[in-house]
């Protein structure tokens, strides 16, 4: 049966999804999850849930899934080797930095590639299993095929989100917290600025990023089939009640085969949603429908007040067989076996019977009272000599004495080996001198003989704009500048084709690289041939990440952005790094076109570039990106033209301008700007998050 993962953001949680039929428990314990705000565990708490869950069969997997700095490495590992010291069954991570430092230093540790890694592709699905992750959780936009497609290849188990909220952006790739109140998402503290109002024109008056909750309760049938291991639940920052609801409604549903019922929907929808919920994106129909926000309602507290009652008392969860002998002569023996372990204990001889011996059907009822505990004694066979008594506070004794035995060592932790943990050694790649400049254009009219003067080291281009300049590759190479493609940063397998025979002919043409911004985007470079640069999109936060990439034969890495300019300074750097510098920072990549939600249908309302506005006045350009997907951007640039002295103190390979909506002329000047190191900004900007602390 597909196993049912259910979330806990508190101790009362894990007894509620345990209670109510989770196979497994997913929580954060520490500073490093992506829901720093739920309660999240100490070691003493963490400790005695994995032991509560263990010996109710459960498993608990430890969420250690953001962006950490070298600095915070140390402590993830520790972390990390507290829960697999006291038996967590396995830890989800985000950063590659993370994965590496847990890999080296507790080995026998499961690990699971968070959502957060942003795997929406087989190939991706096949880098994390070579990084050493046994399960992938996949992105939650994928449609039916697209995971039937996946899970029929994939080397490692499909975890796929089946309930709960649904982030306008691909997990692990949206930057609109941090950009504009320095609270990331990807570091754990997302303020969820999709919930808020926006608006097309000047009042910013519509939740044009807010999409109700998925529901995929009336497909589990098909996703059992299409192969799918786990079924997640959202929900870590719910209150105990919303995770027993939900969890039993989709636990009973799985144990008996069967879809929710009509009144099992209804209160599925009481415990929490926003306006009804949605599988658009597993039907493969996005658009208008699958928005929603959460309405003021009423409480459901006669549901809740229910739940509370069901999970605050013990099921029996654990299946028991065993054996009862009564033998004259000889201590009563009890042996029980939960299929994995088996115990016996032992009491006082039986006495022959003064008045009425003890039958083997009392003995058995006497045995299987287990009332009160995580147990069912669901089949015992019973010796018992004739005329003997055995008396009931005696096997009543027994039974405790087995049941405490066969509970310790379902508790038990496994033994698992514990090393020591080396940072990442060494600065290989690291730029002594000036470093280049190169530039990313968003249209292909922006590339002019003015620019190519200035000798960019590379020009990226997108794979669609790249295509309608190809006859200048020659001539670029010939001036020094290397042509490079711009990997769509989300790209389905049904897609993967059509991207490879544009990315052959443009081989052909003379690109000279790939800038790749998710984990899959390697393995395709790899089998186009051409060399690998990796973008911002694979969140290079720490240089044990920037090692893995080194590793896997990336030729440089754009360098997240999501941190202060003195930490891109002090990071160790085992790989050519480059840092955005310029330009609209990408603050979502969306896969439900807001232009086709407001107006019914595709009517390539993308092509105006319009921009959305929020209740400060602010205007976020929302351009089309590979796919009919949508890009939402900063509304002003970012400018550090006058800092140059700062930026070349830090290490780095290239300086990236990235032009998003800039003109021709506009972009010469401020290329101009830069390598002087004197030009004044046109227009109001900002600073980033280089100046700023980020939460």
């Amino acid at each position: 049966m597909m196993e049912l993962l259910s979330p806990a953001g508190s101790r009362e949680a894990v007894t509620a999804a345990v209670q109510s039929g989770a196979g497994a428990v997913y929580l954060g314990f520490g500073d490093y999850n992506a829901r720093r705000g739920a309660q999240n565990f100490t070691r003493e708490s963490l400790a005695e849930a994995v032991a509560y869950c263990h010996v109710r069969g459960v498993k608990v997997y430890l969420t250690l899934n953001t962006l950490l700095s070298d600095g915070e490495l140390p402590g993830a590992v520790e972390e990390a080797r507290f829960a697999s010291e006291v038996g967590a069954d396995a830890v989800l991570v985000q950063d590659l930095g993370v994965l590496e430092a847990v890999r080296r230093a507790v080995p026998d540790l499961p690990l699971h590639a968070s959502t957060q890694m942003s795997l929406m592709n087989l190939d991706g699905v096949k880098r994390a299993a070579d990084l050493g992750c046994t399960r992938a959780v996949l992105a939650r936009e994928l449609s039916r095929d697209q995971i039937g497609y996946i899970c029929a290849h994939s080397p490692i188990e499909i975890e796929v989100f089946g309930h709960g909220a649904q982030c306008m952006c691909y997990s692990g790739q949206c930057f609109f917290s941090s950009v504009i109140g320095t609270r990331s998402g990807n570091r754990g503290l997302c303020a969820q600025p999709c919930r808020l109002n926006y608006g097309w024109g000047d009042r910013a008056d519509r939740p044009l990023l807010s999409l109700k909750d998925m529901s995929l309760a009336k497909h589990l049938r098909e996703l059992e089939e299409l192969g799918v291991a786990c079924l997640k639940i959202e929900g870590r920052m719910k209150r105990p009640e919303y995770v027993a609801v939900v969890t039993s409604i989709y636990a009973r549903a799985l144990r008996e085969g069967r879809e929710p019922t009509s009144e099992e929907l209804e209160q599925l929808r009481a415990a929490f949603s926003r306006q009804g919920f949605t599988d658009g994106y597993f039907r493969d129909d996005t658009g208008r429908h699958m928005f929603g926000t959460r309405q003021e309602e009423r409480e459901p507290k006669e549901l809740f007040a229910a739940a509370r009652a069901d999970y605050g008392r013990e099921h029996p969860l654990v299946a028991l067989t065993g054996a009862l002998t009564l033998r004259e002569g000889e201590p009563m023996a009890l042996t029980l076996s939960d299929g994995a372990r088996q115990v016996t204990a032992r009491g006082e001889a039986p006495q022959r019977a003064k008045m009425r011996p003890t039958t083997p059907e009392e003995a058995r009822e006497r045995i299987q009272k287990t009332g009160g505990t995580p147990y069912a004694v669901t089949a015992l066979e019973v010796e018992a000599g004739e005329g003997l008594m055995a008396p009931a506070a005696q096997l009543n004794a027994l039974r405790r004495e087995a049941l405490e035995e066969l509970t310790a060592l379902r508790a038990q932790p496994p033994a698992r080996r514990s090393l020591p943990f080396a940072p990442e050694n060494g600065d290989q790649g690291s730029n002594a001198g000036a470093p280049v400049y190169t530039v990313a254009l968003h249209d292909a009219f922006q590339l002019t003989d003015a620019l190519l003067a200035r000798r960019p080291a590379v020009v990226y281009l997108p794979l669609e704009e790249a295509l309608k300049v190809r006859d200048r590759f020659g001539d670029m190479a010939g001036q020094g500048v290397e042509p490079s493609v711009i990997l769509p940063r989300v790209l389905w397998d049904r897609e993967v084709p059509e991207v490879e025979r544009a990315l052959a002919e443009l081989k052909r043409s003379g690109a000279r690289s790939l800038l790749v911004g998710n984990l899959g985007g390697i393995s395709l470079a790899e089998r186009v041939g051409l060399p690998a640069r990796g973008d911002f999109g694979l969140e290079v936060y720490n240089s044990q990440c920037a090692g893995a990439y080194r590793e896997m034969g990336l030729q440089s890495a754009t360098l997240s952005f999501e941190q202060r300019l003195s930490r891109v300074r002090d990071q160790k750097k085992p790989l050519p790094s480059e840092l955005i510098v310029y330009g609209r920072l990408p603050l979502m990549i969306t896969e439900n076109c807001i232009y086709k939600a407001r107006d019914g249908k595709c009517r390539r309302g993308c092509e105006a570039r319009q921009g959305i506005l929020d209740r400060k006045k602010a205007r976020f350009p929302v351009l089309r990106a590979w796919g009919c997907r949508n890009e939402i951007f900063n509304g002003v640039p970012l400018w550090l033209a006058d800092r140059r002295q700062e930026l070349e103190r830090c290490g780095l390979w290239a300086l990236r301008l990235n032009f998003v909506l800039e003109k021709p002329e506009d972009c010469v000047r401020i290329f101009d700007a830069y390598r002087t190191g004197n030009g004044i900004a046109s227009e109001e900007y900002t600073r980033g998050l280089y100046y700023r602390e980020v939460e």
